[in-house]
């Protein structure tokens, strides 16, 4: 068992446990898109971003292909990362707006970004089978995080479906009926094991190009979530 997330991270980008998305992720690692020919694709599961001593976690869907995929971090080299990265640096969690490859310099100051699914899916959409099959990952990092984890943001529905039961796995007791997603949703977990800490869980639209150009996300609502998440963290 991995006991560090140095460790996790590498066996996290070995992974070859969905076969469709070790094919995708690799098909596009070879064909590229045309502004991106000269790049040598990462075309591995990404794994989580941020410091392991985190008290603050950023839960996404999966990596983009032309993304993280493409980068080797979470949410960097699109416009979904971009958004967020700005976001976090607006309030005071990272050290600059931008991130764009893995030597950019970019820092988060008490965050931890990782996913549900660490593989791009097609048309961003990982199978209820693929996801389950990954949950194995976030439930270990959460558990590896668990000392020092205060707060959760879930950016969308899937992540919201994906990480109550991952946090559960980890040693927190969620609700039952379970709560239901929605931006702006708060839900308080108690520790289920000895010697850890409530968790408060926040509900986020997900910074998909769609919700950002339709304005159902704008940036000041993402910065009021991760405000209010950075406080209850005690960031």
């Amino acid at each position: 068992m991995d006991d560090d997330l140095t460790a996790l991270d590498r066996r996290i980008a070995d992974c070859r446990a969905c076969p469709r998305l070790v094919a995708w992720r690799e098909e596009v690692a070879q064909v590229k898109r045309a502004a991106f020919a000269d790049w040598e694709y990462w075309g591995r599961p990404v794994p989580g971003f941020g410091p392991p001593d985190a008290r603050l976690a950023v839960i996404g869907l999966a990596p983009a292909a032309h993304g993280g995929n493409r980068t080797g971090r979470m949410f960097t080299g699109d416009r979904s990362g971009d958004v967020l990265y700005a976001a976090l640096h607006q309030v005071g969690l990272a050290s600059q707006p931008t991130s764009t490859h893995r030597g950019d310099g970019l820092e988060l100051y008490g965050v931890r970004v990782t996913a549900p699914v660490h593989c791009a899916p097609p048309e961003n959409r990982p199978t209820p089978l693929e996801r389950d099959t990954c949950r194995t990952w976030l439930v270990r990092e959460l558990t590896l995080l668990r000392p020092t984890l205060r707060a959760v943001v879930v950016l969308g529905a899937f992540g919201w479906q994906a990480a109550l039961p991952a946090l559960t796995a980890a040693g927190w007791t969620v609700p039952r009926p379970r709560p239901a997603f929605g931006h702006g949703a708060r839900v308080r977990l108690e520790p289920a094991v000895q010697g850890a800490a409530p968790v408060e869980v926040f509900g986020c639209f997900h910074v998909s190009q769609r919700n950002v150009f339709t304005g159902r996300l704008t940036p000041e609502m993402l910065r009021e979530v991760l405000t209010t998440a950075a406080t209850a963290a005690g960031l």
